[in-house]
Protein backbone atom coordinates (compact mmCIF):
# COMPACT_ATOMS: atom_id res chain seq x y z
CA UNK A 1 0.00 0.00 0.00
CA UNK A 2 2.74 2.34 1.09
CA UNK A 3 4.62 1.82 -2.42
CA UNK A 4 1.43 2.52 -4.52
CA UNK A 5 1.26 5.47 -2.62
CA UNK A 6 4.41 6.95 -3.35
CA UNK A 7 3.96 5.51 -6.93
CA UNK A 8 1.01 7.66 -7.09
CA UNK A 9 2.55 10.67 -6.26
CA UNK A 10 5.33 10.34 -8.01
CA UNK A 11 3.29 9.86 -11.17
CA UNK A 12 1.07 12.80 -10.62
CA UNK A 13 3.75 15.07 -10.18
CA UNK A 14 5.44 13.55 -12.88
CA UNK A 15 2.53 14.13 -15.26
CA UNK A 16 2.75 17.88 -13.63
CA UNK A 17 5.93 18.30 -15.16
CA UNK A 18 5.22 17.04 -18.43
CA UNK A 19 2.45 18.98 -18.54
CA UNK A 20 4.05 21.82 -18.04
CA UNK A 21 7.28 21.01 -20.00
CA UNK A 22 4.49 20.73 -22.64
CA UNK A 23 3.19 24.40 -21.70
CA UNK A 24 6.44 25.70 -21.84
CA UNK A 25 6.90 24.34 -25.26
CA UNK A 26 3.61 25.76 -26.84
CA UNK A 27 4.68 29.41 -25.21
CA UNK A 28 8.21 29.16 -26.58
CA UNK A 29 6.74 27.84 -30.24
CA UNK A 30 3.94 30.13 -30.06
CA UNK A 31 6.59 33.74 -29.48
CA UNK A 32 5.21 34.42 -26.19
CA UNK A 33 7.90 33.40 -24.02
CA UNK A 34 10.35 36.45 -22.80
CA UNK A 35 14.02 35.07 -22.94
CA UNK A 36 13.58 31.69 -25.61
CA UNK A 37 16.97 29.97 -24.55
CA UNK A 38 15.43 30.17 -20.78
CA UNK A 39 12.33 28.91 -22.17
CA UNK A 40 14.14 26.06 -24.36
CA UNK A 41 16.15 25.00 -21.51
CA UNK A 42 13.33 25.15 -19.23
CA UNK A 43 10.99 22.80 -21.30
CA UNK A 44 13.80 20.01 -21.62
CA UNK A 45 14.76 20.03 -18.00
CA UNK A 46 10.63 19.74 -17.31
CA UNK A 47 9.97 16.73 -20.04
CA UNK A 48 13.04 15.11 -18.97
CA UNK A 49 12.61 15.37 -14.88
CA UNK A 50 8.91 14.40 -15.63
CA UNK A 51 9.83 11.51 -17.86
CA UNK A 52 12.33 10.50 -15.06
CA UNK A 53 9.60 10.48 -12.67
CA UNK A 54 7.18 8.56 -14.29
CA UNK A 55 10.08 6.36 -14.99
CA UNK A 56 10.30 6.64 -11.42
CA UNK A 57 6.50 5.51 -10.57
CA UNK A 58 6.58 2.39 -13.10
CA UNK A 59 9.62 1.13 -11.42
CA UNK A 60 8.03 1.50 -8.06
CA UNK A 61 5.04 -0.19 -8.95
CA UNK A 62 7.38 -2.96 -10.75
CA UNK A 63 8.85 -3.04 -7.09
CA UNK A 64 12.27 -2.48 -8.63
CA UNK A 65 14.64 -1.31 -5.90
CA UNK A 66 16.58 1.34 -7.97
CA UNK A 67 13.05 3.61 -7.90
CA UNK A 68 13.32 4.05 -4.61
CA UNK A 69 16.43 6.35 -3.92
CA UNK A 70 15.68 8.52 -6.78
CA UNK A 71 12.09 8.89 -5.44
CA UNK A 72 13.38 9.80 -2.12
CA UNK A 73 15.50 12.29 -4.12
CA UNK A 74 12.60 14.19 -5.96
CA UNK A 75 10.94 14.52 -3.17
CA UNK A 76 13.87 16.03 -1.17
CA UNK A 77 14.22 18.65 -3.92
CA UNK A 78 10.36 19.48 -3.90
CA UNK A 79 10.34 20.06 -0.48
CA UNK A 80 12.36 23.13 -0.63
CA UNK A 81 10.82 24.18 -4.21
CA UNK A 82 7.32 24.49 -1.71
CA UNK A 83 9.00 26.21 0.64
CA UNK A 84 9.92 29.05 -1.75
CA UNK A 85 6.78 28.84 -3.02
CA UNK A 86 5.14 29.72 -0.19
CA UNK A 87 7.46 32.47 0.62
CA UNK A 88 6.43 33.60 -2.90
CA UNK A 89 2.60 33.87 -1.94
CA UNK A 90 1.99 30.58 -3.73
CA UNK A 91 0.43 29.03 -1.95
CA UNK A 92 -1.73 26.95 -4.27
CA UNK A 93 0.78 25.55 -5.69
CA UNK A 94 3.65 25.62 -2.61
CA UNK A 95 1.19 24.01 -0.19
CA UNK A 96 0.00 21.04 -2.53
CA UNK A 97 3.34 20.42 -3.64
CA UNK A 98 4.77 20.43 -0.04
CA UNK A 99 1.99 17.89 1.18
CA UNK A 100 2.90 15.61 -1.47
CA UNK A 101 6.54 15.38 -1.14
CA UNK A 102 6.26 14.67 2.12
CA UNK A 103 3.48 12.12 1.83
CA UNK A 104 5.49 10.37 -0.97
CA UNK A 105 8.77 10.70 0.96
CA UNK A 106 7.42 9.05 4.25
CA UNK A 107 5.51 6.24 1.77
CA UNK A 108 8.62 5.07 -0.01
CA UNK A 109 11.07 5.04 2.80
CA UNK A 110 8.77 3.60 5.17
CA UNK A 111 9.18 -0.24 6.98
CA UNK A 112 6.57 -1.36 4.55
CA UNK A 113 7.79 -0.02 0.80
CA UNK A 114 11.11 -1.00 2.28
CA UNK A 115 10.47 -5.08 2.88
CA UNK A 116 8.01 -4.79 -0.55
CA UNK A 117 10.87 -3.91 -2.53
CA UNK A 118 14.25 -5.40 -0.36
CA UNK A 119 12.22 -8.81 -0.54
CA UNK A 120 11.31 -8.52 -4.80
CA UNK A 121 14.98 -8.43 -4.83
CA UNK A 122 16.24 -11.33 -3.05
CA UNK A 123 13.75 -13.38 -5.31
CA UNK A 124 15.34 -12.21 -7.95
CA UNK A 125 18.11 -13.06 -7.09
CA UNK A 126 17.77 -16.68 -5.88
CA UNK A 127 16.17 -17.28 -8.85
CA UNK A 128 18.75 -16.16 -11.20
CA UNK A 129 21.36 -18.17 -8.61
CA UNK A 130 18.92 -21.25 -10.01
CA UNK A 131 19.77 -21.03 -13.44
CA UNK A 132 23.58 -20.01 -13.37
CA UNK A 133 23.73 -23.12 -11.31
CA UNK A 134 21.77 -25.59 -13.38
CA UNK A 135 24.20 -23.80 -16.39
CA UNK A 136 27.93 -25.23 -15.08
CA UNK A 137 30.83 -23.49 -13.55
CA UNK A 138 32.20 -20.46 -15.29
CA UNK A 139 35.83 -20.24 -15.35
CA UNK A 140 37.16 -17.43 -13.24
CA UNK A 141 39.95 -16.29 -15.64
CA UNK A 142 38.65 -16.54 -19.30
CA UNK A 143 35.12 -16.07 -18.13
CA UNK A 144 34.18 -19.43 -20.15
CA UNK A 145 31.71 -22.00 -19.49
CA UNK A 146 33.31 -25.28 -18.06
CA UNK A 147 31.39 -28.55 -18.55
CA UNK A 148 28.89 -30.27 -15.57
CA UNK A 149 31.55 -32.93 -14.40
CA UNK A 150 27.79 -34.52 -13.16
CA UNK A 151 26.73 -35.29 -17.06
Amino acid sequence: MTVTVAAAVEAAQGLAAVGFGLFTAYETIAGEAVDAASAIGLTVIALLGGAGMLGCAWGLVRAESWSRAPTALTQLFSLPVAWSLWQSDQHLIGLPLGVAAVIALVAVVSPPSTAWLVADDEDDDDGDEEEVEGAGENDEVTGDAKPRSDA
